[in-house]
């Protein structure tokens, strides 16, 4: 038993012992069930919040007017919530008032049917109100009771619905699909952070490629991504693209990534080619071409960024990756101080990934990749960008102002140290003085 699990149930035995009913709940009761392990553990109590925080020495009122309490556990916590009932939903988001209640209401004002299920975690008893298990043992992605209702109360439940879909492998049963596709409009009621989060999680998932599937047939995409949608049907070069359209080669790179990827890898594949729509143009032979789209999509990748919230740390990495893309064509023919200096940047390895899942996307040629592989075994015995055998202190006791021509010196020496050509200070000295002497 993980110490996730020992600290749950010391909490569940804790409540039990002061004559409260304590329950998993929700997505850590449908894990379990299904067989995973839970990344986290939720607990439903007929126990007040005020009553939880008596019980436990440390705790957190997160959310205590909806009847939430963080309970903490050694390094582990836990939310532990009352059983309540929902009042209006004002805002699409929450409900303006809740009331405690019992199990069974509180299953019922849940989103889905896998995920208002509770779970006895001594007896491994499944209380279901729900007809979550059959849904779950079916595969099948259902809201609960009236799914128009269930998508107005919470907005973000759309793009939930479809995360859960993908990641779970569950079809969505007609009538939560029919309701879902019909209110996907009002996803721009809801906050570009909160959009951010899930986004995030369908492109980082192993599931990413279905993810954005829904994202399309559902119409979220349109709505949330409009220059991603507009991949379809842009045509490309057939003998270096047998795959098909931008689209369909993005959707495919997303389906070769490995299982666990970075934010800033998954949303630097998505918006790779988010440039080549707008560049696209056919030269006097007739063939397709899309010159400087990376630059172009590099501006695009950052504009749709921002709009989404995301720090500028990640819309940097981004917006790097989808800039150089294209440069990795001309790796093998750069002179051995540009390919150091480009091997070092920060972004470089998630690049070299990026790159991979490019070329099996299309044409499947690895030589690039093979070739920079090599570069960095090479490489391996010290650091791409060695330490500089002349610093700007060297030429400040030669009478150098700092400037322009400071900063074209120490490049030129750099150049040469990264070339081979000078390969210690004394030499690097030597050539300092022969070409540029001492005012």
């Amino acid at each position: 038993m993980s110490t996730l699990e020992r600290g749950a149930l010391q909490v569940v035995r804790r409540l039990r012992a002061s004559g409260y009913q304590a329950l998993y709940a929700g997505g850590c009761a449908r894990d379990t069930l299904l067989g995973k392990t839970p990344s986290d553990i939720d607990i439903a109590t007929d126990a007040t919040p005020e009553r939880v925080c008596e019980l436990f020495n440390r705790t957190v009122a997160v959310g205590a007017h909806f009847g939430v309490i963080i309970v903490l556990q050694g390094a582990e916590s836990y939310e532990v919530a009352t059983f309540r009932n929902d009042g209006r939903y004002g805002d699409g988001r929450r409900p303006e008032t809740v009331s405690f209640s019992d199990a069974r209401n509180d299953a019922l004002r849940r989103d889905f049917t896998v995920n208002g299920l509770f779970l006895d975690p001594e007896t491994r008893e499944v209380v279901d109100y729900v007809g979550g298990r059959a849904d779950l043992e079916a595969k099948i992605l259902r809201a609960i009771g009236d799914p128009a209702t269930r998508f107005s109360e919470d907005r973000l439940r759309l793009l939930r619905g479809v995360r859960l879909a993908a990641s779970l492998g569950f079809v969505i049963e007609e009538r939560t699909w029919e309701a879902l596709c019909a209110a996907a409009p009002a996803i721009r009621e809801v906050s570009a952070e909160r959009i951010r989060d899930e986004l995030t999680k369908i492109f980082t998932a192993p599931t990413r490629a279905r993810g954005l599937d829904l994202l399309d047939e559902s119409g979220l995409l349109e709505i949330l991504l409009p220059d991603i949608a507009a991949l379809k049907g842009c045509e490309q070069p057939p003998e270096f693209h047998p795959e098909g359209d931008v689209f369909q080669h993005t959707r495919l790179m997303l389906d070769l990534l490995g299982q666990s990827v970075s934010r800033t890898l998954a949303f630097a594949t998505l918006l790779h080619d988010v440039g080549k729509p707008v560049c696209a143009f056919r030269d006097p032979e007739g063939r397709i071409r899309f010159n400087g789209h990376e630059h172009v999509g590099a501006d695009m990748a950052e504009r749709i960024l921002r709009g989404l919230r995301f720090s500028n740390e990640t819309i940097r990495a981004v917006v790097e990756m989808v800039r150089h893309h294209m440069a990795f064509k001309d790796t093998p023919q750069m002179r051995t101080s540009r390919l150091r200096r480009f091997m070092a940047r920060e972004t470089f390895p998630e690049e070299l990934e990026l790159h991979r899942v490019d070329c099996l996307g299309s044409h499947a040629q690895l030589d690039i990749h093979r070739f920079l592989l090599a570069k960095q075994k090479e490489f391996a015995d010290e650091p791409v960008i060695p330490p500089r055998l002349v610093r700007g202190d060297d030429l400040l006791e030669r009478g150098m102002k700092p400037g322009p021509r400071f900063r074209e010196i120490l490049d030129a020496i750099q150049t040469r140290q990264l070339e081979g050509e000078l390969k210690t200070r004394e030499e690097a000295l030597e050539w300092l003085e022969t070409h540029y002497p001492p005012l």
